[in-house]
């Protein structure tokens, strides 16, 4: 059911998503496509603050600030996950793992540790860590202001 709480969570984490998505481009090798990628993670953004933010509001700023970081964190897991599923996929069309589903599979959280390395960047921690904590209080701002 929409409320506004969610509506507010929904977007202050898209743009948390856009924030992080900025600050993590740069951090690629040079010639890395991007393709689409600050789209999907505003889109990821507002998902996940709208299912895991918005709904849980209302239990004070405290610990509205830790829910921000469980949605940034919800968002780099989810991102990675994704991107790093995308990425075997790819390979796999290209004939990397000769028939092997196994070794496919095996190869996601690797692939996910090879793009998380790249999240250590001072940027990117800022996004995610301030943005998140922003969006956690905003989103209870919202709750208390019109729930």
């Amino acid at each position: 059911m929409p409320t506004a709480t969610k509506i507010v969570s929904a977007v202050a984490f898209a743009l948390v998503g856009l924030w992080a998505a900025i600050s993590y481009i740069p951090q690629l090798p040079e010639g890395t496509s991007v393709g689409h990628f600050p789209e999907l993670m505003t889109a990821l953004g507002f998902v996940l603050g709208w299912r895991s933010v918005g709904r849980f509001t209302g239990r004070g700023y405290g610990e509205s600030l830790g829910l921000g970081l469980r949605g940034s964190f919800l968002l780099v897991f989810w991102a990675l996950l994704g991107f790093a599923s995308y990425t075997m996929l790819m390979r796999s069309t290209k004939q990397v793992y000769r028939g092997d589903p196994g070794r496919a599979l095996m190869d996601v959280p690797q692939i996910m540790l090879q793009y998380a390395e790249l999240l250590w960047a001072r940027d990117v921690l800022v996004a995610l860590v301030v943005g998140g904590l922003l969006g956690g209080l905003v989103a209870e701002f919202a709750a208390r202001r019109w729930t």
